[in-house]
């Protein structure tokens, strides 16, 4: 064939491929060839929605055209959002971020295939990318000034492989504040720029305290001779009285039941956790003894509380028959024991009873407003209940399915009772999950939908502290730290023992500068549901421990953290922050060197900022910059 046979065309290119693949699957094949999936649908569905055209996809790359280098460019700023928010809950070892380079050049046309220096200098400019970021040619670049908001940065004529010139490079990311023209790398400072540092911090370690408390996804166990955590915490425990409400044992001859004994436990759980002279251990925390034999005495030393709640449901036909016990865990006499037989319609009434007779041997000082808070109940509707009831028993198994079978009841138990708040809340619950852990592939969408339903739920009833903390923790991901605050406190109040709410505000607290604030809800959470502290939880009581001056405390905090979650980057962040701050330069040489073996671009200032108040900030990053690092 001649050149004068051959098809020509000028054409916007987008080469992609992803950063430490090949360590990837070395270290589990299955699992990256699922994110490769993952990430290349959300390539593909980009480049179809802005009229690009796949080409090939061969491995870890993706190579696409566009009529437009302008399409080219937003669809590869919106690739790498997407991509990001889709694993701002991986671990950082874990991740696969993608390079793109993009070049507006003159290509050869064979069939649907394309070729030529057009095309090597989009792959080669991708290599000059940063792990998530995007660089473009000189001749891309002069087509979309002013015509696109995004941030730039020239980084100069470069001289790439098998291309006989140096081509002008720049790199480019998203800025809706730009007006697309180059300049020195804008240094962005004050509340704005400290909301989205912030948010995404947070959203990190949000993201892994759900993770570690909805998929138990821990590889390393605690030392077995580690004293327990309850006996190291700073803050001392209340004069209140406290109880564990172990899982109720189902002795119906249905299995298919369970989600009914289950229910009636977090009932009477979540009844006794608005109460705020009682102290009530986490579901989380209980559950691990369902099915077991145990010892009350045991547990009460375990769990640190003074009584035990345990109990039997029986449920047949339209009738139910409950066994509950009070137990003091001191000594394994029973406090109160009642036995319930009654029509399933009155199970409302039954669980009431249950809660009042224990309100009444503890000598719980409550008042009238408490108590109709508590009692109120959100539906009348049995069926809708039963529903409901059958979601969370769904939604508590982890997983892509069964939380798909626990939206179709939350949804069910909606249409049966449209007012029913719980429900909407649960709702709101199940898509703020599928949006943290890639459910849906559309996760903007999902947590704008979890909003609308929270927001609903509290219309209906404006002391649901589930919809309250949903909410604070929408805001929080949206940079609006004031109304997140206000919401996850408000929540707090409505339920004085919802430790997962205490995990969502101290991270908060935390890096606006608030470190007593911070330290105490940690402790509290802690208190309240010691086996599922995360990575994050431990790295920042080390953070808070270091900025308040306590060194020894801080390498305390962060060791341990080590120990159990040895390739989680913001340990060894921290660790070379306070060995740099107290001279120990061995030390802290060694963690800067694994920060960059975990994440080459790290940056000092970048990370400094997300501290808010400026000596916080000077601390951190002297600290980094005398460990070595930039």
């Amino acid at each position: 064939m001649t050149d004068e046979q051959l098809n020509r065309k000028l054409t916007a290119i987008l080469s992609a491929d992803a950063k430490g693949y090949s360590r990837l699957m070395g270290e589990d094949e299955v699992a990256t060839i699922q994110t490769l999936k993952y990430s290349h649908e959300i390539m593909t569905r980009e480049i179809q929605r802005y009229k690009g055209r796949v080409i090939d996809s061969p491995g870890d790359n993706l190579l696409a055209e566009f009529a437009s280098i302008v399409d080219a460019v937003n669809c590869a700023l919106n690739i790498q959002e997407q991509l990001k928010r889709s694993a701002a809950d991986t671990p950082e070892d874990q991740k696969m971020p993608f390079r793109i380079g993009i070049n507006l050049g003159d290509v050869i046309v064979d069939g649907g295939r394309i070729y030529g220096d057009g095309v090597n200098i989009a792959a080669r400019l991708e290599g000059l990318a940063e792990a998530g970021g995007i660089c473009i040619s000189g001749s891309a670049y002069d087509q979309i000034q002013n015509k696109l908001a995004f941030g730039g940065e020239f980084i100069g004529e470069q001289q790439v492989k098998n291309i006989a010139g140096p081509i002008k490079v720049y790199k480019i990311w998203s800025d809706p504040k730009a007006d697309g023209r180059i300049e020195a790398q804008r240094k962005t400072t004050g509340a704005r720029r400290f909301r989205s540092i912030v948010a995404a911090l947070v959203l990190i370690l949000a993201g892994a305290v759900v993770f570690y408390a909805w998929q138990g996804y821990q590889k390393q166990r605690p030392a077995e001779d580690e004293p327990p955590l309850r006996q190291q915490l700073a803050t001392p425990f209340s004069d209140r009285p406290s109880i564990a409400v172990l899982p109720f044992n189902n002795l119906s001859d249905d299995t298919e039941q369970e989600y009914f004994s289950d229910g009636i436990t977090n009932d009477i759980i979540t009844d006794l956790s608005k109460f705020r002279e009682l102290t009530v251990t986490a579901s989380n925390t209980v559950f691990k003894y369902k099915g077991k034999a145990i010892d009350i005495r045991e547990v009460g030393r375990e769990l640190s509380v003074d009584y035990v709640l345990e109990g039997s449901v029986q449920k047949a036909a339209d009738r139910v028959r409950i066994n509950a016990q009070l137990i003091d865990a001191s000594n394994g006499n029973h406090v109160w024991a009642d036995r319930f037989d009654r029509i399933t319609a009155d199970i409302f009434k039954l669980q009431d009873e249950i809660i009042e007779n224990i309100v009444r041997k503890l000598a719980l000082k409550i008042d009238q407003t408490e108590r109709k808070r508590v009692f109120a109940k959100q539906t009348d509707n049995l069926e809708a209940h039963d529903y409901f009831l059958k979601a969370y028993h769904h939604f508590y198994q982890r997983g892509r399915d069964p939380t798909e079978k626990a939206k179709g009841y939350f949804k069910k138990a909606i249409e049966l009772d449209p007012d029913y708040s719980d429900a909407y809340a649960g709702l709101a619950d199940v898509r703020m999950r599928e949006a943290l852990f890639g459910y849906t592939e559309f996760p903007d969408l999902a947590f704008q939908q979890a909003e609308e339903l929270a927001k609903k739920a509290i219309v209906l009833d404006e002391s649901n502290a589930l919809a309250r903390a949903n909410l604070g923790y929408i805001y929080m991901r949206k940079g609006q730290y004031d109304l997140a605050i206000s919401e996850l406190k408000y929540s707090i109040e409505l339920n004085p023992n919802d430790y997962r709410t205490y995990r969502r505000l101290a991270p908060v607290l935390l890096y606006s500068g608030k470190l007593e604030e911070a330290l105490h809800w940690y402790n509290m959470s802690m208190k309240y549901d010691r086996n599922h502290a995360s990575s994050g939880t431990f790295m920042n009581m080390g953070i808070a421990n270091f900025l308040k001056g306590k060194n020894d405390e801080a390498l305390n905090w962060l060791n341990r953290s080590v120990a159990k979650w040895p390739t989680f980057l913001g340990n060894h962040i921290v660790l070379a922050a306070v060995h740099g701050h107290i001279g120990n330069l061995e030390e802290a040489n060694k963690e800067a060197r694994k920060v960059l073996s975990i994440a080459p671009f790290f940056e000092v200032d970048f990370y400094g900022e997300a501290f808010y108040n400026p000596e916080h900030r000077k601390k951190m990053v002297d600290g980094l910059r005398k460990a070595g690092l930039e």
